[in-house]
């Protein structure tokens, strides 16, 4: 199935929102060089194109756990005020390049320690390089809104910590909480105190679930710990049969739960098998709140456009498809509805209708 091809440029210039991409999986390759030269890291490889593709073949297991590896060399190079500084200003740079006007970042503060910075210092240095980035991409007339979800590593003993973290910088640039590692033997229940005090304070948070493990991680994260939103949620299909929807797959499309989809990613983690037969095409047929997303830009090889591109080409997606994700994505942001609804009318839709 393919539909008329939409050119690059048009893909590029259209506005882009993406809720599910991490920090440490989007670094330039060549600050990863520099900066690792800099303190002393072993990199696989110094060229920056050959760490590129180094990054890519690694990620290509088709293993979670063996893509989650991969982030040693990023992290490595974010454990001190000036790496962290540098790369969240990238981040957003880059952003702005690819056509996106609004993002969630998330990362764990709990693995930028080894520099000696404490966990309020790693949030407070990030929120000041998202707000150098935004600076610079507003200057250079493509704004684009950042907010960060703060992440607990649900293997570890320090997500209530990272909620707490939370909790205290909502009114700084955090929006939101997530738990990300390994699915498989970390249930989402197991850090259930700290979903409930996030309910508490009027936090709100998605759940990495339905990649590595299946149904039971998405209910435990919707109807056991209150997420409002699903980190990938590919294997919600699972409660599909012949169009026919059971019972959580029909909770998750009627309550418009957002599902956080990330193809390529999944595509390395053996979530999917092709970008034409990706769960993301399906489930927006039947109706469900799918968003688009990279994940990890430099791990997956990916950007914003590609993403859409892959679909237009492979999956038979329409200029209309990807507003509709982008409308979704924005829907679904941890900002006040206002805001929401504003970026939607005056950013998303004329850019859209002036592609169409």
């Amino acid at each position: 199935m393919t539909a008329p091809r939409i050119d690059a440029d048009t893909l590029r210039r259209l506005p882009k929102a993406v809720l599910h991409d991490h920090l440490d999986g989007g670094l330039r390759p060549a600050t990863v060089v520099e900066l690792a030269a800099e303190v002393g890291h072993t990199l696989p490889t110094t060229d920056p194109d050959a760490l590129a593709a180094w990054y890519y073949d690694a990620a290509n297991s088709g293993d979670l756990v063996r893509y989650i590896a991969t982030f040693e060399h990023t992290l490595a190079v974010m454990q001190n005020r000036e790496g962290l500084l540098r790369t969240t200003e990238e981040y957003v740079l880059d952003l702005a390049s690819d056509g996106v006007v609004y993002a969630e970042v998330r990362y764990a503060p709990e693995l930028m320690l080894n520099g000696g910075l404490t966990l309020n210092e790693v949030v407070e240095t990030v929120q000041e390089g998202l707000a150098a980035g935004m600076a610079k991409a507003a200057a250079a007339g493509a704004p684009v809104r950042v907010g960060t979800l703060l992440c607990g590593m649900r293997m570890f003993d320090r997500v209530g910590e990272a909620a707490e973290l939370a909790v205290a910088y909502r009114d700084a640039g955090v929006v939101g909480f997530d738990i990300a590692g390994a699915e498989d033997g970390f249930p989402p229940a197991d850090h259930l105190a700290a979903f409930e005090h996030l309910r508490r304070e009027s936090v709100p948070f998605t759940i990495h679930a339905g990649e590595a493990h299946g149904l039971p991680s998405i209910h435990q994260a919707l109807q056991v710990c209150g997420a409002q939103r699903i980190g990938h949620g590919v294997r919600i299909t699972e409660d599909i049969v012949d169009g026919k929807l059971g019972r959580l797959a029909g909770w998750v499309r009627d309550r418009r739960v957002a599902l956080e989809m990330c193809p390529t990613s999944n595509l390395q983690t053996g979530a999917a098998t092709s970008i034409a037969e990706h769960p993301i095409t399906a489930l927006k047929d039947l109706g469900f709140r799918v968003t688009l997303n990279t994940d990890n830009r430099l791990v997956s090889g990916t950007t914003m456009t590609r993403e859409m591109s892959l679909l237009v080409e492979q999956a038979g997606w329409t200029l209309e498809d990807l507003r509709t994700v982008t409308v979704n994505a924005v829907k679904s942001a941890f900002i006040p509805f206002d805001e929401r609804k504003a970026l939607i009318e005056d950013v998303v839709l004329p850019g859209y209708a002036a592609a169409l």
